[in-house]
């Protein structure tokens, strides 16, 4: 998505990292290198545990985001636990700053759900559309449960373009982002294409998943 930014704006689009909880955007940034978000470590102290066990992992392992905050004196936080996926930094980075980076965030600790035996994370799924020419950034992933056995649709806005071409068209479309996603998570998944702002837009995190298995 920022790459798609970038080439259309022509203008850089820079990372920057924060939680309501804590301050809002201002946690971490990324430099001009682009190449991780640099934590403030004068106000937060980073830490890297294992979502399950709670353990503390070395940096370069992946795993959720503990904060805990330095400065802050209203509301100070010990150990709050982020729910964002990622991985410490300690090298120095290209720009020349020592101060620890996070990864990207790529997905969330609590955003995972089990389809037929397989861990999916609606990262992986928009990861496999946003590889095919046509559609756009909005999707929502709906989960149903059929004669007990969990089904999976992606709904997928498409450009205006891909939308106004023919049948014909649109249902290979259609079969190119089934494959692209069964590709990268080795499951049949069911491709609905819709219309340019037909998905509800959220406010703040985007809802991705509905889950009806249980309604």
């Amino acid at each position: 998505m920022r790459e798609r930014i970038q080439d259309e704006s022509g203008i850089r689009a820079h990372d920057i990292y924060g939680l309501s909880e804590i301050i809002g955007p201002g946690v971490g940034i990324e430099c001009s290198a682009q190449h991780g978000l640099h934590i403030f470590e004068d106000h937060f102290f980073p830490e890297i545990i294992d979502s399950e066990t709670g353990e503390v992992l070395p940096e370069g392992a992946e795993g959720e985001l503990v904060l805990t905050t330095l400065s802050k004196q209203a509301m100070p936080l010990i150990r709050y636990r982020t729910r964002d996926v990622t991985e410490l930094v300690a090298e120095q980075c290209p720009c020349g700053r020592t101060l620890r980076r996070i990864r990207r965030i790529g997905r969330r600790s609590d955003d995972m759900f089990i389809i037929r035996g397989v861990n999916v994370f609606p990262s992986q799924i928009e990861t496999a559309l946003l590889r095919v020419e046509g559609t756009l950034p909005h999707y929502q992933i709906i989960l149903t449960r059929e004669i007990g056995l969990d089904q999976i649709e992606v709904k997928v806005e498409v450009t205006p373009e891909a939308f106004s071409d023919e049948i014909r068209k649109l249902e290979a479309l259609q079969h190119q982002l089934e494959a692209s996603i069964e590709n990268i998570l080795g499951l049949r998944v069911k491709v609905t294409l819709v219309e340019p702002r037909t998905l509800a837009r959220s406010e703040g995190k985007a809802k991705r998943v509905s889950d009806l298995r249980n309604v």
